[in-house]
């Protein structure tokens, strides 16, 4: 298991300064990168949790049985990051086979077992009910939830996005790399907001203000020699793209 590169610090790189709020998110996000990267479970449950999310659109659920089922599916993530941070300290330190070590190593992957019953179960109860029904039409649209569509959006932007940084090896999700995740963001929020201003007055307006600070964030991207015109176009393609098929299927 080889470590996250390093950054190369503040001394002229362009990374913020040590101590700083964006320095925090750009190491936090080199750890989930890291472990969508190097870890196959991490990996499957990622792929479970755009399978879980589109279901959920699918099957029109309620903005409560969402929060359970993002809940339940959060707690599996947290478990497998913090069991590969386990397993990572302990292999720096200890080189040689200590039973307590086996024990520490078998807790933890028992913890991430039980979070991952804990989602089955989860899913199970929410999905279940809508399965079952024999009334239920999968054409049932989110239509009138315009916030949860863009969420969703969002959200599944970032997970692609995080999971074509991984592929790629590129460590951080908010510096360099294709595509750029900024970019992505900004638009895929552009996108939301123009298909849901479409029936109101001056929508056209607020379509060309919205549009104008997607392009804003894409270009300070580029301007600050972090992303490349290719990377924040590749960004801003997939964020548009992942927002119209979300609205044009369930919306």
């Amino acid at each position: 298991m080889s470590p996250p590169p390093e950054p190369s610090g503040s001394d002229g790189s362009g990374l913020p300064p040590q101590g700083s709020l964006r320095w925090s998110f750009t190491w936090a996000f080199n750890g989930i990168v890291y472990v969508v990267r190097t870890q196959r479970n991490m990996q499957l449950h990622i792929a479970a949790t755009v399978v879980v999310l589109v279901a959920g659109l699918v099957l029109d659920l309620s903005r409560l049985e969402f929060v359970a089922v993002i809940a339940a599916v959060s707690l599996v993530l947290i478990a497998e990051m913090f069991n590969t941070a386990l397993e990572a300290a302990v292999d720096a330190i200890v080189t040689d086979y200590h039973p307590l070590i086996r024990v520490a190593k078998d807790v933890a992957a028992g913890a991430v077992l039980i979070a991952a019953v804990n989602a089955v179960a989860t899913a199970y109860l929410v999905f279940y009910p809508h399965i079952a029904d024999p009334h239920h039409e999968l054409n049932n649209t989110l239509h009138g939830t315009p916030v949860l569509l863009a969420a969703c959006a969002l959200l599944l932007t970032t997970v692609i996005v995080l999971v074509i940084k991984a592929a790629t090896g590129h460590a951080a999700l908010l510096r360099g790399g294709l595509p750029s995740g900024h970019a992505a963001a900004a638009f895929a929020g552009w996108t939301a907001i123009t298909i849901v201003a479409d029936p109101y007055a001056h929508s056209g307006l607020v379509s060309m203000l919205a549009f104008l600070m997607a392009l804003l964030v894409a270009q300070s991207r580029v301007e600050a020699g972090i992303h490349s015109a290719l990377e924040v176009i590749a960004g801003a393609v997939i964020g548009t793209c992942v927002t119209v098929i979300i609205f044009q299927i369930w919306g």
